[in-house]
């Protein structure tokens, strides 16, 4: 299987500051809308916190998205930035499949 990587993949922050910015709100009054500390809207929009699915859950419906949504950013840049598995292992699984 080829492994097809996208030409840019950004962190959900980024696209969570766009969408508080398109709204007008702020970080603070975003984390006032979810119940949450401002530490943590701050550090999701600074790419420095992976997005959990409760959280996901809230972004979803501060936004009128669903969760998946935010979910699936969030995997998709952290695969994009974790390092791909040694070579060895694709061999070692060949060998092994005969």
């Amino acid at each position: 299987m080829g492994h097809i990587k996208p030409a840019e993949v950004f962190p959900p922050g980024e696209f969570l500051r766009d969408e508080l910015g398109a709204r007008g709100w702020t970080q603070t009054d975003f984390a006032e809308i979810i119940g949450r500390p401002v530490a943590l809207v701050s550090e999701i929009v600074n790419a420095k916190r992976r997005i959990t699915p409760s959280t996901a859950k809230e972004i979803g419906a501060a936004l009128g998205t669903s969760a998946i949504v935010w979910m699936n950013l969030d995997a998709a840049y952290q695969l994009h930035v974790t390092p791909e598995p040694p070579k060895r292992i694709s061999r070692e699984a060949a060998l092994k499949a005969g």
